[in-house]
């Protein structure tokens, strides 16, 4: 591994990251910084890397050139986890929200709202004590039983907002995040990012192709053929 000037400021950083596919280089010599609280977007044209950056970041893939690269979110290091510690740490430092809500179909709302809490082993009583609070700040205080087919697709995402924030995580990363949903949902979604921040402190990255809402966040960067250019 080599050695890097590590920013104790910045909840996010990368430096040198590479990601190979075969012949295919998707990412090439990627350096990154994000302050705490930050919101960032990340914009660009289809294949540009967004997306497997974002993974990177979250810990679900690693650099092709692992040794050679850092990530560091909340000062931890983390191509330098195991499996099992990675996994810990993804689950208490790292919410995801994508472009499908990725729910259960089987479970209710506060069910959904609660699987990372009940991964973590916190005790049921306080899983969903903390679901329903979050449940309620999003306005889906009477929508604790309903399962996801009984939703609108605004509040199905709002289930996935509440889901990714259940153990209080330093960083919230949105891929596509207002991807599927109508115009009145999306613009809905686009303010709630920043009351949680104000709310709950987190640092947001934001892959989108909504211009309206990169142009929101505190910084865009955008992304060509695997290198930030901005």
């Amino acid at each position: 591994m080599l050695t890097f000037t590590i920013n104790l400021d910045a909840m996010i950083k990368a430096k040198n990251v590479e990601k190979h596919y075969g012949n295919l280089q998707v990412l090439k010599n990627v350096d990154l910084e994000i302050a705490k609280g930050e919101i960032v977007s990340i914009v660009g044209a289809s294949g540009a890397g967004k997306t497997t950056l974002l993974q990177i970041l979250g810990t679900l893939d690693e650099p092709s050139n692992k040794a050679e690269s850092l990530v560091m979110i909340n000062e931890v290091v983390t191509n330098s986890l195991d499996d099992r510690k990675l996994a810990k740490f993804r689950n208490e430092q790292i919410g995801f929200i994508f472009q499908f809500h990725q729910l259960l179909p089987e479970f209710s709302a506060l069910e959904n709202v609660c699987i990372p809490a009940f991964i973590k082993k916190t005790p049921k009583h306080e899983a969903e004590k903390k679901g329903k609070e979050l449940l309620d700040f999003l306005g889906l205080s009477d929508r604790y039983h309903h399962r996801p087919k009984e939703l609108s697709g605004g509040e199905q995402q709002r289930v996935a907002v509440a889901r990714a924030l259940i153990n209080n995580p330093s960083v919230i990363l949105a891929d596509e995040p207002s991807g599927n949903l109508d115009s009145e949902s999306a613009e809905n979604l686009h303010q709630l990012f920043f009351r949680l921040r104000e709310e709950f402190g987190q640092t947001f990255v934001i892959v989108t192709h909504n211009q309206e809402l990169a142009n929101m966040a505190d910084r865009k960067l955008t992304m060509v053929d695997g290198q930030i250019v901005n």
